[in-house]
């Protein structure tokens, strides 16, 4: 999918407002991807993406962090026809639970859904690390970093997006006047 931006506004993906991150940065635009992985059909021809991007470079695993990012990881691992590894948040820490592991060496990309700050991403990035895995490389649906974002692996997007995020002591004043809502899993 070379434009993934219309078929975000299509499903309701994007909500406009005044959003808190799960990075505790502010916004005025929030991407809802479970619009998005709730339709199989669309969740597997962008999981396509990344597959083929990635294909022919010797992964031997995927890996992705709850919640979003095990049914990213599930499905693209299914397409490249390797065993996902889910990524679990324990005692506010990312582990592997439930008797998984990883391989010593094994070649791991790590996927997730959205990228602001890269949190969710380098925290899984050291849980692969911690349980012997080799994070090689990463891919989001949604990038949305901005572009002094910087990875410590490469990184692919299906879709970039220029989407605002402010400190909360730095809101512009048209922001300020609107009542934030705090949306997503990370509820600190």
């Amino acid at each position: 999918m070379a434009d993934l931006l219309p078929l975000l506004e299509r499903s309701g993906a994007v909500l406009r407002g005044h959003f808190i991150l799960s990075s505790g940065r502010h916004s005025d635009t929030y991407f809802e991807k479970f619009r998005v992985l709730e339709q199989p059909a669309v969740l597997s021809e962008l999981c396509c993406s990344i597959a083929e991007h990635h294909a022919g470079q010797g992964f031997t695993h995927v890996a992705g962090p709850l919640t979003g990012g095990i049914l990213i990881a599930m499905e693209t691992a299914r397409q490249m026809g390797l065993p996902a590894i889910y990524v679990e948040n324990e005692n506010g820490r990312k582990t592997l639970r439930r008797g998984a592991g990883i391989p010593e060496g094994a070649k791991v990309l790590v996927v997730d859904d959205v990228l602001t700050t890269g949190l969710s991403l380098v925290e899984t990035i050291d849980a692969v690390k911690r349980f012997g895995g080799d994070p090689a490389a990463a891919a989001v649906l949604i990038d949305r970093s901005g572009p002094d974002f910087h990875m410590p692996i490469p990184i692919f997007a299906v879709c970039r997006v220029d989407a605002q995020s402010w400190a909360p002591g730095d809101l512009p004043d048209e922001l300020k006047a609107i009542p934030a809502v705090k949306p997503g899993t990370r509820r600190d």
